[in-house]
């Protein structure tokens, strides 16, 4: 159990966030199953879609929908129902669904908290990419239109580490070809449909390869993960901000203090702070320098890789049995 201060809670609230399977019922978990049948009710998105889950596990408990239009009412389920598990469709609740308020109300009550590990989908799909998973970002649902997607499809063709996105279907073709026009055509990509289910399937490819394979349509709930831009291609910070990081490195002040000046001057958070590690770092190799007269040597690396045109297409079979 997780809590923000060392003292017992008094209040008798106690929510589950337990995770459900994103497609082979399989993967449901023994403690899952021990938590939904030790709890009062089973709070959820679809009453039906998770009857039918309880039904195949043998659990009868009360079903109530919490959704992100009904969580408003959260506070009286919990007075009914104090010992709440809450299920999303599928994965772990609390990513891209309203679990997190319920947390957030239950520990606002003085409650207790736990989330059970488990099934989600976007880690299975950062292995099967192939892409370096060693940092990665998870951006769920984009934007549908406008500008606010716009912007966030920038700021995903721009970073350096793997990106994972959540898409529609119907939306899919339209957001391989905009990566395809912001990242250009080399840069490569995965799409990883139906998880654990009957018709898996994981493509892999350079953004325009799988923006044709996909052209006519698809079905199933998909991930997307984006290889990180190179070096060369990521944007850079306005050389003004670089001048007055290095001012401020002069000044002798922290790399927190650069950062939060940096941000105030108009500059993303991760830019500031990368330009503010930069401008101590060489504000502290210049002194040492100066006191102690050396020379430092920059050795330079650069990884090359053969991308190849064509998507690749890997298909797995049932989803129900692995064997090493």
């Amino acid at each position: 159990m997780s809590s923000d201060v060392p003292v017992e809670s008094v209040s008798p609230v106690h929510v589950w966030l337990v995770p459900t399977p994103v497609g082979n019922l399989g993967d449901i978990t023994l403690r899952a199953i021990e938590v939904l049948r030790r709890a009062d009710a089973v709070a959820c998105e679809d009453t039906r879609r998770s009857g039918q889950l309880l039904t195949h596990l043998g659990v009868s408990k009360p079903l109530v929908r919490l959704d992100a239009h009904t969580m408003k009412r959260a506070r009286g389920v919990l007075e009914q129902y104090p010992k709440l598990a809450y299920v999303s469709d599928a994965g772990t609740p609390g990513i891209s669904d309203p679990g997190a308020e319920l947390l957030a109300l239950a520990l606002e009550l003085g409650g207790r908290a736990e989330v059970l590990p488990g099934a989600t989908a976007f880690v299975p799909a950062l292995v099967l990419s192939g892409l370096d998973g060693g940092r990665f970002t998870f951006e769920g649902f984009l934007p549908r239109s406008g500008r606010e997607r716009r912007e966030r499809l920038k700021a995903v063709s721009e970073r350096g580490e793997t990106s994972l996105i959540y898409e529609s279907p119907h939306r899919l073709h339209a957001t391989l070809q905009e990566l395809a026009a912001l990242c250009g055509p080399e840069r490569r990509a995965s799409v990883t449909r139906e998880l654990s289910k009957k018709f898996e399937e994981t493509v892999r490819g350079t953004l325009p390869a799988l923006a044709e394979r996909f052209a006519a349509g698809v079905k199933g709930e998909i991930v997307v993960a984006l290889q990180g831009a190179p070096v060369q291609a990521r944007a850079t910070p306005d050389e003004g901000f670089a001048e007055q990081a290095a001012a401020h490195a002069a000044e002798g002040r922290s790399v927190r203090e650069i950062r939060e000046l940096l941000q105030r001057a108009g500059l993303r958070k991760n830019d500031a702070y990368e330009l503010a590690l930069h401008a101590t770092s060489n504000d502290a190799d210049h002194g040492a320098d100066h006191d102690h007269g050396t020379d430092h040597d920059h050795g330079t690396h650069s990884n090359h890789s053969a991308d190849q045109d064509s998507a690749e297409q890997d298909s797995t079979g049932q989803g129900a049995t692995f064997t090493d």
